[in-house]
């Protein structure tokens, strides 16, 4: 077991050799295969569910568990599928961008593709078991909220990334039906307060999958493949990532006067130095060089900040969740 890949597999998607890949264990290979790095957003997801089913006195473990796990491996197994549908529809061929910031199993024959179809299949029928699992346990909209989600799974790479609708996905996904939909299978009630509050955070996601398409705007325009960006024009992009970056802090702002969220939610503030850093690049094209001072995730440009940017809010979000939970429970 090589632990020391283990966590660096989940803090960076590692470049990797096929001579070292050959001697990693099984859980190292599929960590990097389904780059689990990012899989950290969907962990904040499910623990913002979690979090408000608590806060409203019908937090059940076990239902967590099975959530945030099935979430996990939902996730996962998009990451595979991605992959899988893009090299044999040609796309990630020829250095694309993908190839470029991280091993693409196929690309890079790290798998072939009868393996990775493996791979996605065992992780998919885990996360659908977790999925059956809560059916069984909540019953009501559970089985519907998994069909949506398997929608996503199976269709976000083709063909809703293709037609300008994998941005809204996300947005989709990552909020109303991760945070909300979570929520309900764990409290057994639907919220509409829970899913506007499920809102920053959400936005925070999409502005890295913006960002991504942002960064890879010119190669994905070239084949064809419409999103979001590629229909909006990369500068009205980059102002629609800085206006997302905005609207976190104003439905946070919304939620505390309308009273959901106590006032220690300005909390979210103390993210404001990274937005701050992150800003001027928002402003110009992606520069065609590396800049001398860039950390070493090139070619990841606009999503690098962006996803700096969505770490220090989800952070400082979250902590003020639970300060919130705390102040609204236990002290007002």
């Amino acid at each position: 077991m090589n632990f020391s890949m283990w966590r660096k597999a989940l803090e960076v998607i590692p470049r990797i050799s096929k001579e070292e890949w050959d001697e990693l264990d099984i859980i190292s290979k599929w960590l990097i295969a389904t780059r689990a790095a990012v899989l950290v957003m969907t962990f904040l997801s499910a623990a913002f569910a979690g979090i408000f089913a608590y806060r409203a006195g019908h937090f059940d473990l076990g239902k967590w568990a099975l959530v945030t796990m099935g979430l996990l491996l939902a996730h996962a197994t998009n990451n595979l599928l991605n992959d899988y549908t893009d090299y044999v529809k040609g796309v990630d061929t020829d250095n694309y961008y993908r190839a470029q910031y991280g091993p693409q199993p196929l690309v890079h024959g790290l798998l072939s593709k009868k393996e990775l179809l493996t791979y996605a299949a065992v992780t998919g029928l885990l996360a659908a078991s977790c999925g059956l699992s809560l059916v069984f346990l909540r019953g009501g909209m559970t089985l519907l909220l998994m069909g949506a989600g398997a929608f996503f799974v199976l269709l976000y790479t083709w063909p809703l990334k293709y037609i300008a609708l994998g941005e809204l996905a996300v947005l989709i996904v990552w909020g109303p039906l991760m945070i909300g939909g979570g929520y309900y299978v764990i409290a057994g009630e639907w919220d509409w307060n829970v899913i506007i509050a499920s809102l920053p955070y959400a936005l925070g996601v999409t502005s890295v999958i913006f960002g991504k398409h942002i960064d890879k705007f010119h190669v994905d325009k070239a084949k064809n493949i419409h999103t979001l960006p590629v229909v909006l024009g990369e500068k009205l992009s980059r102002y629609s990532v800085v206006g997302m970056f905005i609207l976190q802090y104003l439905f946070t702002i919304y939620l505390t006067i309308s009273g959901f969220f106590t006032p220690v939610m300005p909390v979210i503030f103390l993210a404001l130095p990274v937005l701050v850093q992150i800003w001027p690049m928002f402003k110009t094209p992606k520069p065609d060089e590396k800049p001398a001072d860039f950390p070493d995730v090139w070619p990841n440009y606009f999503v690098a900040g962006a996803f700096h940017h969505n770490r220090r809010f989800g952070v400082w979000f979250l902590l003020g969740v639970v300060a919130d939970v705390i102040l609204k429970l236990f002290v007002l």
